[in-house]
């Protein structure tokens, strides 16, 4: 229904920001954003929304936020790009009181009859991402366990939570597993920004102040697939509106290079740039990509948009965010 009220935790962040413009397209009329960050710093902010600005590590403030929800998508973590995640796992792992407290709120309510857990790729196998010349992770990849240390800990234990809390109270969970979500309206510069925004932003740079270089972390010659923000929501609500209980992949399978993502980044920038390698900046697992094999089995979908197109969108954005941030180059 219409409007039956729906809960998009993390709502001021990138993901979730989407997510509430697409529910609105859609013609929802009652939807509460909630996220810690005044709304001034929110990446997309609706006036015909609710925006509460609440911290949902809180028992009571998730309690607050679920209160007659019908539908809720945690989005909400404290996270970042691979330079965040590396040097703050602490942080990272004290996400999981976010989607414990929201679980017993939402069980509590009796009215949410769908709950959906943003995972991530970083639940999946370390020794299964040891080469550039990755093998795509399948679901059964997370097991036997050896995730991204903090952040994929964190996400693996509160993807159980969801499996256990549907099995023990019937709450319906739904988990997808993120692979490098982009676009416009995300972190761009500051140090939580992620591989696509960081090299359009690096490109930028070079190109408007005319020092055509540029550093990239590790040796370039790492493997990733990045999805484009419009898939990842399609995917959001096709996989919570659907009958699938067990964690799936939500990630473009269109591999590239680090070095490959900066050579179409330049293309787009119409530069050619002389690249400095920093070997000893985090730089996550050598290869990881993601297996669509089961999504499109059960679901007849898969994210499509080519990473060309995607990144020439995002750095139409970041380009105009650059340029009211520093200014065009004299």
């Amino acid at each position: 229904m219409k409007n039956d009220l729906i809960l998009v935790a993390g709502g001021g962040g990138f993901i979730g920001g989407h997510l509430i413009a697409k529910l609105r397209e859609l013609g929802h009329t009652n939807i509460r954003s909630v996220d810690i960050k005044p709304t001034e710093e929110w990446y997309q902010v609706f006036d015909d929304v609710d925006n509460v600005v609440a911290d949902l590590k809180l028992k009571d403030a998730c309690e607050a936020a679920t209160k007659d929800a019908v539908e809720v998508y945690n989005l909400a973590a404290d996270m970042g790009g691979m330079g965040f995640i590396e040097n703050n796992r602490a942080l990272c792992m004290l996400s999981v009181l976010i989607n414990t407290h929201l679980l017993e709120a939402a069980q509590a309510a009796g009215t949410v009859q769908r709950f959906f857990y943003a995972s991530s790729a970083c639940v999946y196998n370390a020794d299964k991402q040891k080469s550039e010349d990755v093998i795509p992770l399948k679901e059964a990849d997370a097991y036997p366990a050896m995730p991204e240390d903090g952040y994929g800990w964190e996400k693996l234990f509160s993807e159980r939570m969801c499996r256990h809390f549907r099995e023990d109270f019937g709450l319906q969970t739904r988990v997808a597993r993120f692979h490098n979500v982009y676009g416009p309206f995300g972190t761009w510069d500051g140090g939580r920004e992620k591989a696509p925004a960081a090299v359009i932003r690096k490109v930028i740079t070079a190109k408007e102040t005319g020092d055509l270089n540029i550093e990239i972390w590790g040796d370039g010659k790492q493997t990733r697939s990045f999805m484009y923000i419009d898939d990842c929501v399609e995917g959001i609500l096709k996989i919570t509106h659907s009958d699938i209980i067990e964690p799936l992949n939500l990630g473009s399978d269109e591999l590239t290079t680090i070095n490959g993502l900066v050579d179409i980044v330049e293309d787009i920038a119409g530069v050619k740039l002389e690249r400095h390698y920093k070997l000893d900046a985090p730089k996550g697992v050598n290869g990881r990509n993601s297996d669509n094999t089961l999504i499109s089995e059960l679901l007849g979908w898969a994210p499509g948009i080519k990473l060309r197109e995607g990144m020439a969108k995002t750095y139409e954005w970041i380009h105009a965010e650059y340029l009211a941030k520093h200014g065009a180059a004299v």
